[in-house]
């Protein structure tokens, strides 16, 4: 964790200042109308894309028509006005006084680390040479993991990946490792934690979000081979839905139920746009109710468990970052948009009263008007019984990860605290 940085503070600030300042100078109080007609444009443009995602025929070409033409009619009017290049520009300094408020101050941390003193003697490690494209020939991880001291054992499409787990401890293995996608990952994760024996993770999967979060660096898995013999333990936590556990998260309602579709696998868009509006709209579209500790919401169309709240629910720059793993709460975003208005709605954000609530919760209790629930867990669809609870396990797994790594978690919620951000910026040396 570092102490924070005044120099980016104090450029966070003056960005800020100019983001505000660069349409004022160019256009005076007016610019708050230019303001105003931009927020419409894109609450115009959700509606538009509701239109696509929960209709058919001529209302989702009317809502793509509108989803493309809000945006645009209203950069013509800034063109004409003279005013394209303020907005750019404010539009600019704002972005980069968000970026640089929230890496100004102390950044957060994963886990606590304790320095791990023994190294393990018999470490095993499964791989799965079709994770992510083939990453374990491609990286050569085989022949490194053996070098390192790894028991490797290949996984086949037909091998149970908790039974190998299991006889890989009780032939002695003091550590167990993961070559592959975060469903392979959580299941191995489970033995270890059952056994409070350390897990190492080798990001070669596809997305890899857990090792992201974990500071590890996705474009070199046989990097984290090193936390074998120079390595620290951090405590984590592990999400359980039903018994299931999940690293990363566990989503049930709209995603569940697309993704069960067979066609989802090789035609993602096509599927999506083919089943979504009886999903949205249907009479048979899904509606859950769940119960986040002692918050009760209904109505919902989406809801998404995760280990450790995530840090924004949308962010281009680190998509699905959590700034630590050992809050002890699980992460609850629920989605819930019945039509245009509510689509529309969206646009103010989660703290707005729109389709979109944010909290976390120890325990959340996801039910429907039917005995079973499909859910994603870490991207691996399973079929739950009804109700489902998901529940917290704080610092229930050992992982071992190199002492050195390239990448650490963002911090706290991903919002930037500007009252910290300008007290850093005025601070001088000695108060710090």
């Amino acid at each position: 964790m570092h102490e924070g940085s005044p120099g980016r503070a104090r450029l966070a600030v003056l960005a800020l200042l100019g983001s505000i300042l660069v349409p004022l100078v160019t256009a005076g109080l007016r610019s708050v109308l230019w303001v105003l007609a931009g927020i419409a444009a894109l609450a115009l443009a959700a509606i538009g894309v509701w239109g696509i995602l929960a209709h058919t025929g001529v209302v989702r070409v009317l809502g793509l028509v509108l989803a493309l033409a809000a945006p645009a009619a209203v950069l013509a009017l800034y063109a004409a006005a003279g005013m394209l290049w303020a907005a750019c520009l404010s539009l600019a300094l704002w972005a980069l006084a968000l970026a640089t408020a929230r890496s100004a101050l102390p950044s957060g941390h994963t886990a606590s680390e304790q320095t791990a003193t023994k190294a393990p003697r018999h470490p095993w490690v499964l791989m799965n040479p079709r994770s992510g494209g083939g990453k374990v020939g491609r990286f050569d991880l085989v022949d490194r993991a053996r070098a390192a001291g790894c028991r490797v054992t290949l996984l086949d499409g037909d091998q149970d990946v908790t039974e190998l787990a299991r006889q890989a401890v009780a032939e002695g293995a003091d550590l167990l490792a993961v070559a592959g996608g975060d469903g392979t990952q959580a299941l191995v994760a489970e033995v270890a934690a059952r056994h409070d024996l350390p897990f190492l993770v080798i990001p070669a999967g596809t997305r890899n979000h857990f090792a992201l979060d974990l500071g590890l660096d996705r474009d070199d898995p046989a990097a984290a081979l090193e936390a074998l013999a120079d390595g620290v333990e951090l405590r984590i936590d592990l999400g359980y839905a039903a018994d299931r556990v999940f690293v990363n998260n566990a989503s049930f309602g709209t995603y569940a139920f697309v993704v069960t579709d067979p066609a989802y696998r090789d035609a993602k868009a096509r599927t999506t746009l083919r089943t979504l509006p009886g999903l949205l709209t249907g009479e048979d579209a899904p509606r859950l109710r769940a119960r986040a500790d002692r918050t009760h919401i209904d109505g919902l169309q989406a809801l998404l468990v995760s280990n450790n709240p995530y840090g924004r629910a949308v962010d281009a720059a680190h998509p699905g970052r959590r700034g630590r793993l050992d809050s002890g709460l699980l992460g609850v975003v629920c989605v819930r948009v019945g039509n245009a208005a509510q689509a529309a709605r969206l646009v103010r954000g989660p703290g707005s009263g729109g389709g979109l609530i944010r909290l976390s919760a120890a325990t959340v209790v996801v039910e429907a008007d039917t005995d079973t629930l499909p859910a994603g867990i870490d991207g691996e669809h399973v079929v739950l019984p009804s109700p489902v609870v998901c529940r917290i396990a704080p610092g229930a797994l050992r992982v071992r990860v190199p002492r050195r790594r390239p990448r650490t978690s963002p911090a706290g919620d991903g919002a930037a605290d500007w009252p910290g951000v300008v007290r850093l910026a005025l601070s001088s040396p000695r108060t710090r």
